[in-house]
């Protein structure tokens, strides 16, 4: 008998026995901890691991496993993809939340089968399971902000919860790999000196703005796609690279990306719209290079489940000369239905492309990824 045969019987003699029982399974989560969850997750809470809750409830199915997400997540979710993709996951409250400050009974009432932290936050963790809930640890910095391998961890983490779904895991860090091996290839032989300097402004407010510098997400993704981050020089971690416009000025990139962790548009920079600050000495601006990320499942700065495209999508928007073959329509269309289950119109595809300011809802102060 086979050992998967044998697990099957084995549970199926456990809910004889045990009315109204359930079968559990022991999972390891990304703090090493062995976790244990019922055999089939039917309800799961997300609290401050941001970009997987849409990820996951696209990743589940129907979505109707997602009980609970951050506020934060939610906006994001309404803005983009995610209606398309799984829209009972808009029905997920978002009360038992508030920023960092995590209400332990309105979690509680959500009964949840599992609730996903972020890992490094080993105080959430132990109030979720002081409480006597299984917490799930999935780490965003475990793979040091590259976003290949982030994606595959994450990826790799769902897939242990819904092992039911390992054949659509399989296909996601497929395509991730398929895509960053292609645009490997077609920028392997840009010289150094020629690459472009791309910098990332994660986040943009009255009192400071903030960028990618080496140890955050806008480093791998320059770098995969045959770019330099302009900000690399900038040890801050994650979401704490808050410089100067002089700074800015002389670093003078080629290119400059607009998170969707801010609401401002390109078009913000050329007419002097991010409160009053002077863009227009930068070069990225004189020469109309600057572009706002798309806004997928989540905010694509981070490598959730929108990953591979948003690769494909900043070199093709870095280099558009080397990718003139590639119809980014059809990927992406391609991409959700196959990776996802889900046939997106031309339409919800050129809004993804094309995001509004509603994708920086609730997002101003929760950029950061954690420790």
């Amino acid at each position: 008998m086979s050992g998967k045969l044998l697990k099957t019987v084995l549970c199926a003699a456990a809910l004889t026995a045990l009315v109204g029982g359930a079968c559990a399974r022991t999972v390891t989560d990304d703090n090493g901890d062995q976790v244990e969850v019922p055999e089939r997750i039917e309800r799961t809470v997300v609290t401050n691991i941001l970009p997987l809750a849409s990820t996951a409830a696209a990743f589940a199915g129907d979505a109707t496993e997602v009980v609970g997400m951050h506020p934060a997540s939610m906006s994001a979710s309404t803005a983009g993809l995610l209606p398309s993709i799984a829209p009972k996951a808009l029905k997920a409250k978002t009360g038992f939340i508030q920023g960092a400050n995590l209400n332990v009974e309105s979690l509680l009432a959500l009964s949840p089968d599992v609730v996903l932290v972020n890992a490094p936050d080993r105080r959430m963790l132990e109030r979720v399971r002081s409480a006597g809930l299984t917490a799930f640890g999935i780490s965003p910095v475990k793979w040091n902000y590259d976003v290949v391998d982030t994606f595959d961890g994450w990826i790799s983490a769902l897939a242990e919860l819904w092992p039911e779904r390992s054949e659509r895991a399989d296909w996601l860090k497929g395509e991730m790999h398929r895509v960053a091996g292609l645009v490997e290839e077609r920028v392997k032989d840009i010289p150094e000196a020629e690459r472009l300097s791309v910098l990332f402004v994660v986040r943009s407010d009255p009192r400071q703005i903030v960028v990618s510098g080496k140890r955050f997400f806008g480093e791998s993704w320059a770098a995969r796609a045959g770019a330099r981050n302009a900000a690399s020089g900038i040890t801050a971690e994650n979401a704490n690279a808050a410089v100067s416009m002089e700074s800015i000025y002389a670093w003078n990139p080629d290119v400059v990306i607009l998170t969707n962790f801010t609401p401002l548009a390109p078009s913000d920079l050329a007419a002097g719209r991010d409160d009053n600050r002077d863009w227009s000495h930068v070069k990225a601006v004189q020469e109309g290079r600057v572009y706002k990320m798309p806004l997928g499942i989540y905010r694509t700065f981070t490598p959730a489940g929108d990953a591979p495209m948003t690769l494909l999508w900043l070199a093709k928007t870095l280099y558009p000369e080397r990718f003139s073959d590639i119809d980014l329509e059809r990927e992406m269309s391609r991409y959700y239905e196959k990776g996802f289950g889900a046939r997106l119109s031309r339409e919800t595809i050129a809004g993804s492309l094309a995001p509004s300011a509603a994708g920086a809802k609730n997002a101003s102060t929760n950029v950061r990824s954690g420790r």
